[in-house]
């Protein structure tokens, strides 16, 4: 195998990423949530009323990084538990409709940083570059199954 350094870049796109998202979001009037709680915010924005389990599978977050974030976002009133009406045991996580009037102007910081990681790429590039990626992730995810 070649000898890379994408995990090494990976690291760095992420951390510098988060920087200047942050930014664009100060800049954009929003400062109610931070870069990781915009991640949770725009799955649930994807699909509401998700559970604690899966709301950690689809943003990446371990379950107990995800519950102090919970936690804050529902002071922050972003969020809300409600429970399952077909299981009481089962906690959902719903947005509040004052997370839901955030939405738009999130997608334009969003659309702006898409527009920041892809400055000069062709279209082509951008698609192979997101299938290498998946490729990555879909590694890692197997891998942290047998964890």
């Amino acid at each position: 195998m070649v000898k890379t350094r994408g995990g090494f870049l990976i690291s760095q796109i992420k951390q510098i990423q988060g920087r200047v998202f942050g930014k664009l979001l100060a800049e954009a009037g929003i400062d109610e949530f931070n870069g990781a709680q915009g991640r949770i915010l725009y799955v649930l924005w994807q699909e509401d009323n998700l559970p604690i389990v899966e709301l950690s599978r689809r943003t990446g977050l371990a379950k107990t990084t995800l519950t102090g974030m919970l936690d804050r976002m529902e002071s922050l009133g972003h969020i809300k538990r409600c429970y399952d009406p077909k299981d009481r045991r089962q906690i959902r996580i719903c947005l509040t409709d004052h997370a839901r009037s955030l939405e738009h102007k999130y997608e334009e910081v969003s659309d702006e940083m898409s527009r920041l990681f892809y400055k000069e790429f062709t279209d082509e590039e951008i698609l192979r570059l997101n299938e290498g990626l998946e490729k990555i992730l879909k590694n890692l995810e197997e891998e942290e199954k047998k964890l």
